[in-house]
């Protein structure tokens, strides 16, 4: 028997062998390289069209300042700003050795660069104050504002380090350095020192209109020394002109009231030539003294005697003063010869004859009638021993005592006790007084000094309208211990009209803090 054959799995077998095959074969050939692209063309960049406007320029530092304010500071800044003495010495004093001064001294810029400003080419070019540290004058013409700030604050210079003085004095000293300069060697002779090509004249009108409040009529009302060796107006103008030229324009460190600068009133060079030149023809010599001036001083011992003499304060009441219980200050008051007898010396019988001042304690009018030898025993306890005023001394006892024999007047006439108004007066007569007096101190409407707080002000029209009396006593005799000396009128010779005119125009200005 024949078995049947069949060909069909050989044959698929075959197919699938040769299919695989041939993907094999596929999946090994690389695959075909891409078409090359085409190579952009670069793209133009436009032409760049040049600015329309110029760049701004760099910010420049702006330095402000006064330069009359740097000129203070450059004689004395310490004492302008009112900060603390250096007790070292700067830094490069060190580096020279003919100057021996120390401390403060060598902090002073004058100290190194001269009043005149050329250091070692001027005035200081020898004697005790030579260096041989460089002028700043040309610095004035040659350097900048920032540049000359650089040497200041020690950025340039760390041993030349004044930056303590802060942001605003450092303007202030720049723009003084800068713009206030003046060579004044034109103008003072170096061999004499006397002024160069000054007019007297002008220098005395000057001098007068702006010197005598504080100064007085011949320079020695304020002595810048001591009792032994005096030194005056025309001690400065004769032995230190460039110094006198330099406080001029520029005023005294720390004065008060505070001294006028030449350069704020917009003298020229040649007004402060003209006044230096009458300055160097007042006196140098001490003032003998005259009865007015015995008087006016024993009448600021009448108001406050310690202040006048120096002396502290006395903080315990005067004896006498628990024999009444009507007046209840205490402490210092209780020892002011006012405070018992009156402005008007007439004590329960004048003004002080009600209100809080009343004590009931009689006035001193009267005593002028009395021998010095009687007036003295009262004062020194001998009559009553707890109206002792001996710690005052014997001079100072013998003033008050002169004052009390030559110096009282009767005013009352002269005051409404009512209104307190001045009873008369020439107005006129009285502004004149002021002006060429007391508008140095006071200003024009007696407001510069503040005699009061901020709270409750008080100034000249304030005492001329509350207290008439007082107005009139200090006028007459001074304000105790004050610096400058107030003028006395009784040394400058006012007759009671005087008085009473000035006092009339005094009632008329501003009470109203400015």
């Amino acid at each position: 028997m024949f078995r049947k054959r069949t060909y069909i799995p050989v044959v698929f077998l075959v197919v699938m062998m040769l299919l695989m095959l041939t993907a094999c074969s596929t999946a090994t050939e690389p695959p075909p390289p891409p078409p090359e692209a085409e190579e952009a063309e670069p793209t133009e960049v436009p032409p760049t069209e040049p600015p329309t406007t110029e760049p701004p320029p760099p910010t420049e530092v702006q330095i402000t300042g006064s330069t009359s304010k740097g000129g203070l500071l450059y004689d004395k800044w310490w004492k302008t700003l009112g900060l603390e003495e250096p007790a070292e010495d700067h830094l490069l004093w060190a580096t020279q050795s003919t100057n021996t001064r120390s401390g403060a001294d060598t902090w002073r810029c004058k100290e190194c660069h001269g009043w005149d400003y050329q250091g070692a080419e001027g005035a200081y070019g020898s004697g005790s104050h030579f260096t041989g540290f460089v002028g700043v004058m040309e610095a004035s013409s040659s350097k900048s504002p920032v540049e000359i700030l650089a040497a200041l604050d020690g950025s340039q210079y760390p041993d030349h380090d004044f930056s303590v003085v802060g942001e605003e004095a450092l303007g202030d000293l720049v723009i003084f350095l800068s713009e206030g300069l003046e060579d004044v060697a034109p103008y003072i002779d170096a061999e004499s020192k006397a002024a160069v090509g000054g007019e007297t004249k002008n220098g005395e009108d000057l001098y007068n209109k702006t010197c005598t409040g504080c100064h007085g009529d011949d320079g020695r009302l304020l002595n810048f020394g001591d009792e032994e060796e005096p030194a005056y107006v025309g001690t400065i103008a004769l032995d230190n002109p460039w110094e006198f030229i330099h406080k001029v324009r520029a005023g005294q460190p720390g004065s008060e009231p505070p001294m006028s600068s030449s350069i704020d009133s917009d003298w020229s060079l040649q007004d402060v030539v003209d006044v230096l030149t009458y300055a160097q023809t007042l006196p140098v010599e001490a003032e003998m003294t005259t009865d007015a001036d015995v008087v006016a001083l024993g009448g600021r011992l009448f108001d406050k005697w310690w202040k006048e003499l120096g002396l502290d304060e006395p903080s315990e009441n005067n004896p006498v003063w628990a024999r009444q219980d009507s007046n209840t200050r205490s402490g210092g008051d209780t020892w002011r010869c006012k405070e018992c007898h009156g402005w008007d010396y007439k004590g329960a019988e004048g003004a002080y004859s009600s209100g809080s001042h009343f004590t009931g304690f009689p006035g001193i009018f009267a005593a002028k009638e009395k021998s010095e030898e009687e007036i003295l025993a009262q004062l020194t306890g001998e009559v009553d021993v707890d109206h002792d005023y001996s710690v005052m001394g014997e001079d100072a006892l013998s003033n008050l005592v002169n004052f009390i024999k030559e110096g009282l007047v009767e005013i009352s006439p002269l005051i409404d006790p009512e209104t307190k108004a001045a009873v008369g007066g020439d107005l006129s007569h009285g502004e004149e007084l002021y002006s060429a007096t007391c508008v140095v101190c006071h200003g024009e409407d007696g407001r510069t000094l503040n005699f009061g707080g901020d709270d409750e002000p008080e100034y000249v029209a304030t005492i001329a309208l509350d207290n008439p009396w007082e107005f009139i006593h200090k006028v007459r005799v001074g304000q105790p211990g004050s610096v400058p000396p107030m003028p006395a009128s009784i040394i400058a010779g006012w007759s009671l009209d005087d008085l009473l005119d000035l006092l009339a125009y005094a009632q008329t200005l501003s009470i109203e803090a400015p």
